[in-house]
């Protein structure tokens, strides 16, 4: 390529990095937003959350469309065209976040004081974790740096076990008093909507790393406690 051409792919490329973190920090505040409704019954602001996430989704068509177009016309090769392909890849899992945040939002009427207050507590240190892991994600994605991609993908496992300690009491609840089942339900489909957040930004992750470094991450994927050995023990009982 010429160094017009060279310059002007470099020029839109980081336009699209720009738009990646833009559209991160907007599916970050959707799971703020979203947490806060929750613990708030907050339904006003839940239909916020549930408004917003037409503006991810545009997002992520939108920048799918500018790479393709990328990819077409510059037809890049090597570090340029894993830059490109993370381009595409990313913005997919973030609209995911945003999608999982919605669905959490849309639950958070029913929770009017009705919630049991620790699981509330857990299912906001998971929240926390998983904003934590979108942060530094992005970071990883921006600064270009492998090993912090490489960090954020070894965490993985500590959202599964979050996920399964709040799974393992909203069950106790539930066999203790058939009251609660309707609203631990509820807060057992919010819990794994955003383990699987987690597993977005693990994504992420695994994306940034070889975007960088042209190797995929060399280990196996960490996973912490599985919630099925949860419902077995408790049939067992």
């Amino acid at each position: 390529m010429t160094k017009h051409i060279v310059e002007a792919f470099e020029a839109e490329l980081e336009r699209l990095r720009k738009s990646i973190a833009e559209m991160g920090n907007l599916a970050g505040q959707q799971l703020r937003s979203a947490l806060d409704a929750v613990r708030d019954g907050d339904e006003s602001l839940a239909m916020r959350v549930v408004e917003r996430d037409r503006e991810i989704d545009e997002m992520e068509r939108r920048m799918a469309h500018d790479a393709v177009t990328l990819l077409a016309l510059r037809q890049p090769m090597a570090s340029d065209l894993r830059a490109l392909i993370a381009v595409i890849k990313i913005p997919a899992d973030l609209e995911r976040i945003g999608d999982l945040a919605k669905s959490m939002a849309k639950r958070a009427p029913l929770f009017r004081g009705g919630a049991p207050r620790s699981a509330l507590r857990r299912l906001t240190s998971m929240c926390e974790l998983v904003l934590d892991q979108l942060e530094h994600v992005l970071g990883a994605y921006t600064s270009q740096d492998a090993d912090a991609a490489a960090r954020v993908w070894r965490q993985d496992n500590e959202v599964d076990d979050w996920h399964s300690s709040l799974f393992r009491e909203l069950l106790t609840y539930m066999m203790e008093d058939a009251r609660t089942i309707g609203t631990c339900t509820h807060l057992l489909f919010m819990a794994k909507n955003v383990e699987r957040m987690g597993d977005h930004c693990t994504n992420i992750a695994e994306t940034t790393y070889y975007m960088i470094t042209g190797s995929p991450l060399p280990e196996s994927r960490p996973k912490g406690a599985d919630v099925s050995t949860i419902v077995l023990e408790a049939n067992a009982r």
